[in-house]
């Protein structure tokens, strides 16, 4: 159940979010903002100290601001808090589990939810959006594919066939919000 990030200064989505309006389904938003940021008398929301920061399965920087994960669970929250997302973009058919999305409510953040199958064969959606924007940031084919197989598993041969032929110079976006680091 992959999930993408976007934290921006503004409140207003990256242009990763653009990149990505060729998909099929278009996205559910949902932002919910709490008054309270007291997540002390939470049971769910709960700090834990003394307790280390756990990143979700397969956390990494994709940009400064932007990151990729699986689905996040509980042990994950305290570290998800560090971060100060303000947009989750999820990809994946069912909805979050009550758990999560307890939190993301609790702490204010917006979803973005691309209704995607899973992430058998053919594709790895993650994996593919990343490989993708890599394309876009120019990187080269060998760096885009070292970095898809830390987070892929076996399945590569499909996947790095979808990021070769993806042509970058089609993604049109607004300049106007351009990330820097794009």
């Amino acid at each position: 159940m992959p999930t993408i990030a976007v934290q921006t200064a503004n409140g207003e989505v990256d242009q990763e979010v653009h990149a990505i309006d060729r998909l099929n389904s278009p996205p559910q938003r949902t932002r919910h903002i709490v008054g309270s940021n007291n997540v002390d008398g939470c049971p769910i929301c709960c700090e834990r100290p003394g307790f280390p920061l756990v990143p979700p399965l397969n956390f990494a920087m994709v940009a400064p601001g932007v990151y990729r994960s699986g689905h996040p669970n509980r042990q994950n929250f305290s570290f998800l808090r560090k971060l100060g997302l303000r947009t989750i973009m999820y990809f994946a058919m069912e909805d979050y589990p009550p758990e999560m999305q307890h939190f993301i409510e609790h702490e204010g953040i917006e979803i973005i939810h691309y209704r995607m199958e899973g992430n058998k064969e053919p594709f790895h959606r993650i994996g593919c959006l990343v490989g993708c924007l890599r394309k876009i940031q120019r990187w080269s084919m060998t760096s885009i594919f070292d970095e898809y197989r830390k987070f892929a598993d076996t399945k590569v041969l499909a996947d790095q066939e979808f990021i070769e032929t993806f042509d970058h110079e089609k993604v049109h976006y607004d300049p106007r919000y351009q990330p820097e680091w794009l």
